[in-house]
C-alpha cells in the first residue's frame, strides 16, 4: 500500500523555499490550509507568488504572510475583506494579477488534468485580455489562458487516508478540489485521517493520485469572514 503520510506540518512542508509558486485553497476564509500557512509563516520564506481567490484577512489566512512582506505577487479573483492586500497593492509594493474568478478555478483545473491552455469568454474585450491570444468560436470570442503552474498546492479537506483518498465538507469544497496535483507537489492538511479502505469509495471527492504528502491537523480555528445575524423583533 502507498502511504503517503507524514508526521507533521514540518515535514509536509519540506523543500519550500524562497521564491516558488504556491498555490493555496478556500474562499475567504472557509476552507484554508491554516497550519500549512502557519508553518510558512514560521519558515520566513521569501518573495513567493501565491496563486488563491482571496488572501484572508489582515490577522489570519494569508493576510500573515502579507503582513511579514513574504509575498511578492499575488494571483487571485479578488483583494476581498484584506486592507492590507488593499495597502500593498495600490502603493505598488506587492504585485497583483487579479483574474476573473472562473477563470482562476480553470486554470488549476487545467494544470491538474495536464492541459497547457484553453479558451473562454471570459474577460474579453478588457484588461485581462490585454496581449493574449483570441480567436472566434462560433460568433463569439474566446480569450486564451494558460494553466497555472507552481510548485507547491496547499489543500484543507475535512477527511482523508493514509493514501490521499480525500473527502470535503460543504462549502469548504471550493478551490481546494481544482487544485489538488495541480502542482508539483501537493500537501493535504485534514482534520480527521482514518485508515485505508474506512471511506466511502462512492464519496470520494479527490483520489489519492493526486496527493504526495498528507497530514493531520488540530486546533482549527475556521473563522468566519463576515458574521451576519438576524435580530430579533
Amino acid at each position: 500500500m502507498i502511504n503517503k503520510k507524514v508526521n507533521n506540518v514540518r515535514d509536509a512542508l519540506k523543500g519550500v523555499k524562497d521564491g516558488m509558486t504556491f498555490m493555496l485553497g478556500g474562499f475567504g476564509l472557509c476552507g484554508i490550509p491554516e497550519k500549512a500557512i502557519a508553518e510558512l509563516v514560521k519558515l520566513d520564506v521569501r518573495n513567493v507568488t501565491c496563486i488563491s481567490n482571496n488572501a484572508g484577512v489582515d490577522d489570519f489566512g494569508l493576510g500573515l504572510l502579507l503582513k511579514n512582506k513574504q509575498i511578492k505577487k499575488m494571483i487571485s479573483s479578488y483583494v476581498g475583506e484584506n486592507e492590507e492586500f488593499e495597502r500593498q497593492m495600490l502603493s505598488g509594493e506587492l504585485e497583483v494579477e487579479l483574474t476573473p474568478q472562473g477563470t482562476l478555478a480553470e486554470k488549476c483545473r487545467a494544470a491538474q488534468a495536464g492541459f497547457p491552455a484553453f479558451y473562454t469568454p471570459a474577460g474579453y474585450g478588457t484588461e485581462v485580455a490585454k496581449g493574449k491570444e483570441t480567436r472566434e468560436f462560433d460568433g463569439k470570442m474566446y480569450v486564451l489562458e494558460t494553466a497555472f503552474k507552481a510548485d507547491f498546492a496547499f489543500i484543507k479537506a475535512w477527511k482523508g487516508d493514509a493514501a490521499g483518498n480525500l473527502v470535503f465538507k460543504g462549502t469548504a469544497r471550493n478551490f481546494n478540489p481544482n487544485m489538488c496535483g495541480a502542482a508539483t507537489i501537493t500537501v493535504v492538511e485534514v482534520e480527521e485521517l482514518v485508515p485505508v479502505g474506512e471511506l466511502d469509495p462512492n464519496n470520494i471527492h479527490i483520489p489519492g493520485i493526486f496527493v504526495q504528502r498528507i497530514f493531520e491537523g488540530k486546533n482549527y480555528e475556521k473563522r468566519i469572514e463576515q458574521r451576519t445575524v438576524i435580530q430579533k423583533s
